[in-house]
């Protein structure tokens, strides 16, 4: 408020200055003179009419501003908590991983960019008795366990999501048939060499791994379908295996 009475006394200044200025200027020039009442009117109506009329445009003018400042910081706050809540709605609650839609809307992106990469089905082994012996709470937290241990195994900018119950999906972006044998098998050592102790018991934990290296023209599901045939085999094989198969064309 202040601000405005010094700026509105500011521009009433002037247009005394200006009156006056003016009166000094065209009455002689026209015959007559500058008297006292003259003075006054120079003085008095520029106060009367320039001061209130300025103070209201630079209060009408500051609102403004103060309003459009509080839009843009409404408008960012809006924006942000979009933006949470688009990665809250796309991501696993429990484990923090993409969801099963994101995961896979991420990894048909991917493809579009480039053919190279490799895509990895985890699935935790015997998670049943688990949930049967120790109840669904301690099976959340075997998941977590297992999730973390996968986290820990993929590289940094490979995609992870949890695509079911307890199975995960890995794309590992760019990587060839040696890089993505690599990362599955530490995953599954960093998944058994998780220690899990439910009532002070220790209950190891330990995942299945099928894999297929990303072929040209390939499709999502068809990557999908080869991937689940080498963890059906690694299931059958024993379970706390990786099998990573070349390309798509080989199990065609």
């Amino acid at each position: 408020m202040n601000s405005i009475v010094v700026r509105a006394g500011l521009v009433a200044l002037a247009a005394v200055v200006a009156s006056i200025l003016l009166a000094v200027t065209i009455v002689p020039a026209l015959g007559g003179s500058v008297d006292g009442n003259a003075w006054m009117m120079c003085i008095v109506c520029p106060l009367l009419t320039a001061w209130p009329a300025s103070a209201y445009t630079f209060w009408q003018s500051d609102r403004l501003k103060a309003a459009h400042r509080e839009l843009s910081r409404t408008h960012a706050q809006l924006a942000a908590a979009h933006r949470r809540l688009a990665d809250k709605a796309s991501r696993d609650d429990m484990t923090g991983m993409l969801n099963r839609e994101t995961f896979f809307a991420a990894l048909d992106r991917s493809r579009r960019r480039s053919d190279r990469g490799a895509l990895l089905i985890i699935d935790a082994d015997h998670f049943k008795a688990i949930n049967d012996s120790y109840g669904h709470l301690t099976g959340d937290e075997a998941l977590l366990l297992i999730a973390a241990a996968i986290k820990d195994g993929v590289r940094a900018g490979d995609i992870l999501g949890r695509i079911g119950g307890e199975e995960f999906g890995a794309f590992l972006v760019g990587a060839s048939e040696q890089e993505a044998r690599n990362v599955a098998e530490r995953i599954r050592g960093e998944v058994e060499r998780t220690v899990f102790r439910p009532e002070g018991k220790v209950v190891p934990l330990t995942v299945s791994i099928g894999g297929t290296v990303c072929a040209t023209e390939a499709t999502v599901s068809e990557l999908m379908r080869v991937a689940d045939r080498r963890l059906y085999e690694a299931k059958h094989g024993g379970r706390n295996l990786a099998i990573v198969d070349q390309c798509v064309a080989r199990a065609a």
